[in-house]
């Protein structure tokens, strides 16, 4: 492992994954001072404020509003990957960023609830393209010893995301009603630094090669990130690749879809990135703090309880990141679908015990913390499961349905918890098990194979 992809590695994490996880935990903690701005702000425009059905309503918008700009950010993907390169979105999009912290800054200044929700958006369209190019990126540079370790690394970065936002959200830091514009507003500066570094490093070997047909600047590339003058093996099973793609164009998501000689792959990168979602991993970490008032906790502890179950999860993706390479993708990602989907019927169980607001048993603190070891890894077997003429429109199917599912979870999960209670945990508990099975049964494993020889086992 050299410096150079070290250091690409975490600096792409930080300034892009990284903020992925933020926005999905930072609207959790001043959702009340939120609230309260937008009834303020109403009631100052219309001389009266918002009833509860109605703030609901607009809070859920604020939140789920982020998955609909990360759908339309994975929509462009195909696009701006074959136009720009991997590196060069990624800086592109940094600017994005900036641009949604001046919106959600200076939003209460403004007395506008809808620069926070035009904010969230811009946020979202950031991290609905960077949550398809920083795997795609990672995956092309890493030997195929480090890919898996490699492409486990940005999630570490998003629960380090999560983690952050929770502490940054107590209330002796942000969490105090004067301080969430500048909570929402943070993410400017690892966007920031990214922006600053990534020209530093040469762009993705692969796409230089097959794609751009550049093999002065792959082969200097391959020297940067390996380490070593000796990369002729690397570029000979590149340009093997490239032999094999000679006839095929990049193919659009249509003629992906259409394509029956990968539609294994694409069934597979649909079931597994929509089960993602479903999981309800996402819906824990935008209504923590609510789940676990309902849960009996009381409110003074939960903002501590939420900050535990964060550093839980940074030390399950470690567990993930470290040993894929060891145990392979397979028994990890149906590992962590199994412990979510029994912590989703644990939930259900411990909340149908409660008596007079106390638990007779405790609520499973294992749930959203089993799943982290393995959510990577939906966006590492995209990478590997295609070559490189698929890659990009596959990243895209994933990546849209990953983000129409979180928008679905993100909105419907309050109506959800409303009208079926307890019972509404048993709906991620069937999708986990399922997903699971589907894994077992249907996707091979790929560790330690090249592009090239993935897909010769799929066919």
């Amino acid at each position: 492992l050299t410096f150079p992809l070290l250091s690409v590695t975490l600096l792409v994490s930080f300034g892009s994954s990284m903020l992925y996880g933020y926005n999905l935990a930072v609207v959790n903690s001043p959702a009340a001072h939120i609230k309260a701005f937008y009834n303020a702000t109403w009631s100052q425009r219309y001389g009266h404020g918002l009833a509860s059905g109605p703030l609901t309503l607009l809070y859920s918008l604020t939140v789920s509003i982020f998955a609909l700009g990360g759908l339309v950010g994975s929509l462009l993907v195909g696009v701006l990957v074959e136009r720009y390169g991997r590196k060069g979105t990624l800086s592109r999009s940094a600017l994005l960023v900036l641009l949604a912290g001046g919106f959600m800054g200076f939003s209460r200044e403004l007395g506008s609830p809808e620069m926070v929700i035009i904010g969230r958006s811009i946020t979202g369209l950031h991290s609905g393209i960077c949550l398809s190019v920083v795997p795609l990126y990672l995956g092309e540079i890493a030997p195929k010893n480090l890919r898996g370790f490699l492409g486990l690394m940005p999630s570490i970065f998003i629960c380090l995301g999560v983690f952050l936002a929770q502490v940054l959200g107590l209330p002796e830091l942000l969490g105090q009603d004067r301080f969430w514009p500048l909570f929402l507003s943070v993410v400017v500066v690892p966007a920031s630094l990214q922006l600053l570094l990534l020209h530093c490093f040469p762009e993705s070997p692969r796409y230089l090669l097959i794609e751009r047909n550049d093999v002065y600047r792959a082969t200097e590339a391959l020297h940067r990130f390996l380490g070593t003058r000796d990369v002729q093996d690397v570029i000979e099973e590149m340009k093997e690749e490239q032999r094999s793609l000679s006839s095929v164009e990049m193919v659009s998501v249509w003629q992906l879809l259409r394509d029956r000689s990968v539609r294994w792959q694409t069934l597979s990168v649909v079931v597994v990135n929509a089960g993602m979602q479903l999981s309800g991993i996402d819906a824990i970490w935008f209504y923590t703090n609510t789940i676990f008032e309902n849960a009996g906790i009381p409110v003074s502890q939960i903002p501590y309880t939420t900050v535990g179950t964060g550093a839980i999860e940074i030390v399950a993706g470690l567990i993930g990141c470290f040993t894929i390479e060891k145990l392979g993708r397979r028994p990890l990602i149906i590992t962590g679908f199994c412990a979510m989907g029994i912590s989703s019927a644990g939930i259900t169980v411990s909340l149908l015990l409660q008596v007079g607001g106390c638990l007779r048993q405790p609520v499973p603190r294992i749930l959203n913390l089993s799943l982290p070891s393995a959510a990577g890894v939906p966006f590492l077997m995209t990478a590997e499961l295609f070559t490189q003429s698929h890659r990009p429109a596959a990243y895209i199917v994933g990546g849209s349905l990953n983000w129409f599912c979180n928008f679905t979870i993100g909105f419907v999960f309050p109506f959800l918890q409303m009208s079926a209670g307890a019972f509404c945990y048993l709906v991620f508990c069937g999708v986990c098990l399922l997903v699971a099975l589907y894994v077992y049964l249907i996707i091979p494993e790929t560790k330690n194979k090249t592009f090239m020889e993935i897909s010769h086992t799929f066919a």
